[in-house]
């Protein structure tokens, strides 16, 4: 991560369009290209961002940040007080809670209640920006890269959009497709989920922990 504290103002231009005039910030550089601007208040929510993945082009007293969508976020510097990288830990760490992780679990042992067809060749695959749940392949044999959520909103559609586009540059994976799974699923994230070509699948966990019995049962 890059922490930059500087004397900047900001102008992003998109859907919307905003300014932040000049103040003391902190800028955070993430390693999946994410860029946020923040404010000595407000706890965690920045004054401004930018979500991956996106391109930052840098001049001495200027950045410019542009996303797919043709979203800009630029950045002048008056003055750099302190510009520092340290190298974070990019895992997900402790996100997954209980329901999360049988989910994961039991859709690994029957990825077929995601997609007819579907097997299941990996969990916890290994992508530079952290482990995407599962490595599956379809009927065809195109691979399927599978985020779990015990509720899905749309940080988790973020979160598989960034993992996807790590695959996709991977030449013995690609084309790779993406499949969002959760007890339930937002309205709000499968509107972005659909935007961006990535499939939604509501999960009965209870039928899934009843199949997952019938293989206990002696008769």
């Amino acid at each position: 991560m890059r922490l930059v504290i500087a004397r900047c103002s900001a102008t992003y231009v998109g859907r919307l369009s905003s300014t932040l005039a000049p103040a003391l910030r902190l800028i955070m550089v993430k390693a999946d290209g994410c860029v946020a601007i923040h404010a000595d208040v407000g706890a965690y929510k920045p004054v401004n961002w930018m979500n991956a993945p996106n391109t930052l082009a840098e001049d001495a007293d200027r950045w410019v940040v542009t996303n797919p969508k043709g979203e800009t976020l630029t950045i002048e510097f008056e003055r750099i007080v302190s510009d520092t990288t340290v190298e974070l830990d990019t895992e997900r760490g402790l996100t997954l809670d209980g329901v999360e992780r049988e989910l994961q679990e039991l859709l690994a042992d029957h990825p077929g209640h995601l997609e007819d067809g579907l097997t299941c060749v990996q969990r916890e695959f290994r992508t530079d920006l952290g482990p995407v749940d599962l490595l599956c392949r379809d009927v065809d044999g195109a691979a399927v890269a599978v985020e779990i959520k015990r509720i899905g909103e749309i940080d988790g559609v973020e979160q598989l959009t960034r993992y996807l586009e790590r695959m996709q540059r991977d030449p013995l994976i690609a084309p790779v497709r993406g499949v969002f799974a959760a007890t339930v699923i937002k309205p709000q994230a499968r509107v972005l989920a659909a935007s961006r070509g990535i499939g939604c699948v509501e999960v009965d966990l209870a039928r899934l922990r009843g199949e997952d019995d019938v293989h206990l049962r002696l008769f």
